[in-house]
């Protein structure tokens, strides 16, 4: 069963236009946001019932759902066409008007860490999220929750070759941006800065698994490599936190001046 759990993503869902086929309301759930779920599953036609807690427990297993739960499909993922198409990128990889981003997770296997990472996405303006089928976290109910929504607004691929991909992406305009953990890159090479590259271009920005970081094979594909200094004592950041870091600089530079 595919859920969407709590409040607000379960709101955010309704509004956004996302496929659900019910919306669950525990017995005695009140408030402006309980009114406005109803409000807005009714507009959208979309079925509303409120059931008694020993129903809902057997609905849903997560105990920390706000009293409300969505049934949805399963997550239908857009094809990597359908992203580059609505890029709008031309031949070669030349400077875009638009310059477009895209994220790739490669191999990042919690999911309240997916979710976060797509809930910053969505708040930075990301065009699309790659994510690979194997060795990754699936596209659930918590990393719709963690989320708070954003998978409702934000377009995301499923792939089986990381590889393949990062080179059909660079025949479509977009420069690699990998993640490394170390000054020292998996692939033996230097990582800059993350403020050292100039993000003024279509990016495919990647980030990787908690502990290892891109694989070697990715990072070997990448045009250029970033590392976020570290001042502690610590040598990493969260992924979901580094992932926020990064995107925000990128943004922060697209500014207008």
């Amino acid at each position: 069963m595919n859920l969407i759990i709590g409040r607000k993503p379960v709101l955010e869902a309704i509004n956004s236009g996302e496929e659900l086929e019910q919306v669950y309301i525990l017995y005695g759930q009140k408030g402006n946001i309980i009114n406005a779920i109803r409000v807005a599953a009714k507009k959208h036609g979309i079925k509303c019932n409120q059931i008694p807690p020993e129903k809902f427990r057997t609905i849903v297993k997560d105990g920390n759902t706000q009293g409300v739960a969505a049934l949805k499909p399963a997550y239908k993922f857009y094809s990597l066409d359908e992203i580059i198409s609505e890029a709008c990128l031309p031949v070669g990889r030349a400077k875009s008007s638009s310059n477009p981003l895209l994220l790739i997770l490669d191999s990042i296997q919690d999911t309240h860490n997916v979710g976060a990472i797509l809930r910053t996405a969505e708040c930075s303006g990301v065009n699309g999220i790659i994510v690979t089928k194997h060795n990754s976290a699936p596209i659930n109910a918590t990393v719709v929750k963690t989320s708070a929504g954003a998978t409702g607004h934000v377009k995301i691929v499923q792939v089986n070759n990381l590889a393949n991909t990062i080179e059909i992406l660079k025949e479509n305009g977009f420069w690699i941006v990998g993640t490394s953990l170390e000054p020292a890159s998996p692939a033996g090479r230097n990582a800059k800065s993350y403020t050292e590259i100039d993000y003024s271009v279509p990016i495919a920005l990647i980030v990787g698994n908690e502990e290892k970081g891109i694989r070697k094979l990715t990072a070997d594909k990448c045009d250029f490599l970033v590392q976020i200094p570290m001042t502690g004592k610590l040598q990493s950041l969260n992924v979901s936190v580094a992932t926020g870091i990064l995107l925000f600089e990128i943004l922060r530079q697209r500014q207008p001046k």
